[in-house]
């Protein structure tokens, strides 16, 4: 009887992991989309509004900036007030701004609510990664990281595509109109099938939390880390960047056409799941190394093709790399951060989506001065700094 009841309760809880991996998985998808969402819409806010690219562009960089700001504060405010009630909090913001923002003909007004949106999204990633970390069981940690960061990366071509979509066939306003209507959804889900948390919260002020991330740099396992991290976003969007003008010159590529190609670096994203059962086999450290070896291996040899199915292959790589690093580095991090959980892992997102923010500046800036071959083999080279770092990392953590 005993041993009915163990097989029972092993199965409800199987069933409460999957459900909350899958919640998880949808906010990071949604959440980070916002991140996205504006880059097809640059040109339709100069229009609307009727200013220049360069100006209509701060639509997306007020977000990105208040974005990853908001990790180094909501990190350690998840671990004062809880992991749920930060993600939570966020939802409701999320839930509020977004559709304001489509009711203003002002852009001064669009760029300060895109602002507070970047702000309020920034709950998700430090809070949930750190959940993930202290209330899963070691074994399915790492596949459930992957769920999340899989998320994360899929956002980036979910978004444009959504807004590319909503916008030619109704308006732009639509876009945020709807992503509220999600967000409110998402909020429904996380109050009613995410557990709270009954971990003991930290005490003492804020100052105590940066006063910690000093320590955290001061450990040389984290340290190495954040060097690899740095790397990771900022490669995947700069090849990306580069990727597409890349496309459209040497292969005559429409936006559409360009479009399809980087929906097949979600093949590769697929991988990042599975990252937890490869660290089962082969251990922590190795999985890191064997991510970033393919992730440079993908890049540099992507440069030098000039068959488009061999390097839509290569780009696929790349990006199973990128994508098995990063959930394994998570779960790294979080072990390595140690009571320092929420300061460790609020560096990490930091660190990452300062990357993706440098990313196309980075690009456009060696495009400028070089060819497409040297763009993308010093983007490789980046990596293989962060791939000589996970070997510096002790395997003792």
């Amino acid at each position: 009887m005993k041993e009915g009841n163990v097989k029972v309760n092993h199965e409800t809880s199987d069933r409460s992991h999957s459900l909350i991996t899958a919640i998880l998985f949808w906010c990071g998808l949604v959440v980070v989309s916002s991140l996205y969402i504006t880059i097809p819409l640059v040109s339709v806010f100069a229009e609307a509004f009727k200013v220049s690219n360069s100006q209509a562009a701060w639509v997306g960089s007020a977000f990105s900036l208040c974005y990853a700001v908001g990790f180094l504060f909501f990190g350690p405010l998840s671990d004062r007030y809880g992991r749920k009630q930060i993600i939570l909090f966020g939802l409701i913001v999320l839930t509020i701004v977004s559709p304001l923002i489509g009711l203003f003909t002002n852009l001064s007004w669009v760029i300060v609510l895109r602002a507070i949106q970047g702000i309020a999204a920034a709950t998700f990633a430090p809070a949930a990664l750190s959940y993930v970390v202290e209330h899963f069981p070691a074994e399915k940690r790492i596949t459930t990281t992957g769920f999340v960061s899989t998320g994360f990366l899929m956002s980036g071509i979910v978004g444009q595509v959504f807004s590319s979509l909503i916008s030619e066939n109704f308006s732009w306003n639509y876009v945020f109109y709807i992503l509220g209507g999600v967000y409110l959804i998402t909020a429904i889900l996380i109050t009613f099938f995410i557990p709270t948390s009954n971990l003991p919260q930290i005490k003492g002020s804020m100052l105590d939390s940066f006063k910690q991330m000093g320590k955290v740099f001061a450990q040389k396992s984290l340290l190495l880390c954040y060097i690899i991290t740095i790397t990771l976003l900022l490669s995947f969007v700069g090849m990306y960047t580069t990727l597409g003008n890349y496309l459209s010159e040497t292969f005559g590529l429409n936006s559409q056409d360009i479009l399809y190609v980087r929906c097949a670096g979600i093949l590769g994203m697929l991988v990042s799941p599975f990252s937890g059962q490869l660290v089962t086999k082969f251990g922590l450290h190795t999985v890191i190394r064997i991510g970033l070896s393919l992730a440079v291996l993908g890049l540099a040899i992507l440069g030098f093709s000039s068959n488009l199915a061999f390097l839509i292959v290569m780009s696929v790589i790349f990006v199973a790399g990128v994508s098995i690093t990063i959930s394994t580095l998570i779960s790294l991090v979080g072990q390595l951060g140690g009571t320092a959980r929420g300061s460790a892992i609020s560096l990490f997102s930091f660190i990452l989506f300062m990357g993706a923010t440098l990313g196309p500046i980075v690009a456009m800036a060696i495009l400028n001065i070089s060819s497409y071959l040297v763009t993308f083999e010093l983007l490789a080279l980046l990596l293989g700094i962060g791939l000589i770092a996970s070997i510096l990392i002790k395997s003792r953590g």
